[in-house]
Formats: structure tokens, C-alpha cells, sequence
């Protein structure tokens, strides 16, 4: 991540703060995300959706990750930009290392966040720990004959394009 962030990407963090005020004006809550280009082109932007979409993971980093996906017509979003109100929890960090995000900012971390009642510290931590070992009712393989059939057929289709994934 670059140290100092140009002038362009420090106007539209102002800019994706901006849009968590309004958003908070409405009823939601002060996360909200936007992915930009080099020149500070905003492709991208989001809402944390949860609660309106009933979607636990409609939040604001991943909305404006799909949001410039869509724009751009690819699913990798390489030397992008993510710029949210909130500092991503552990799944949207993830979500923009996934998608090709090289560079993250965000205007209030984590402990800020959690002053203000959204302590989401914990998701950190837990992806520190293999998920075999999380604390899940029930996590584990359950093998089954035809399990790798998709797998197989999905490589033979890359194989005979001339590709390998």
C-alpha cells in the first residue's frame, strides 16, 4: 500500500465518507465502501445491505467489490482501489485480496468502530485458525463418490479449451 495516497484518492475517501453520512441520514448504518482506479475514477460503490437484503455478507466492501466487478466486466480487479468508512472486517479484507484490490484505506479502523458499537475484532483472529477447528456445529468433510465429478468434468472442459484453470 502506498504511504502517502494521492490527492485524487484522499478526495474521494472524503467523497466515500461523504456518501456514509448520507447513508446513515437514511437509516443505515456508517459503512460504505467505493473501488477506484489510479486517476480516482470511482467504479464501484456500496452500502452495508444486511439488514435490508437479509444477506449477512451485503457488506459495503463487498458491494462496491461486485459494484466495479459489473462495471468493469471481470471478476479481477487488478490495481484497484478499495477506500471505506470503516475498516474492512477479516471476510471483506478477503473478498479484496479475492477479487485483485493492491491497495486498502480506510477513515476509522477497528477500535474506532468498536466505540461506536460495531466490534467486529474478532473476525481476525478467527482466520488466524484452520475452520477445521472453528466453533461450528459441525465441520468436516462428508465425502461422496461423485463429489469430485464436477471438479473433473470442469478440468476436462479447461484441458480441451487449451487452458489450466
Amino acid at each position: 500500500m502506498a504511504d502517502n495516497p494521492s490527492e485524487r484518492i484522499t478526495q474521494r475517501m472524503k467523497d466515500t465518507v461523504a456518501y456514509s453520512a448520507k447513508h446513515v441520514h437514511g437509516g443505515g448504518i456508517p459503512f460504505t465502501a467505493f473501488v477506484v482506479d489510479a486517476h480516482g475514477m470511482v467504479l464501484g460503490r456500496g452500502v452495508n445491505r444486511v439488514r435490508e437484503h437479509h444477506d449477512p455478507i451485503a457488506h459495503a466492501e463487498v458491494e462496491a467489490i461486485r459494484d466495479a466487478c459489473r462495471t468493469a466486466g471481470t471478476s479481477y480487479l487488478s490495481g484497484q482501489t478499495l477506500l471505506a468508512s470503516g475498516e474492512p472486517c477479516a471476510m471483506c479484507y478477503l473478498s479484496a485480496f479475492y477479487a485483485g484490490i493492491e491497495q486498502v484505506y480506510f477513515a476509522v479502523d477497528r477500535n474506532e468502530a468498536a466505540t461506536y458499537g460495531f466490534d467486529y475484532r474478532s473476525t481476525y483472529a478467527l482466520l488466524s485458525h484452520d475452520p477445521l477447528d472453528w466453533k461450528f456445529p459441525v465441520v468436516r468433510k462428508l465425502p461422496v463418490p461423485e463429489g469430485v465429478q464436477p471438479f473433473l468434468a470442469f478440468l476436462s472442459r479447461m484441458n480441451s479449451q487449451g487452458r489450466t484453470s
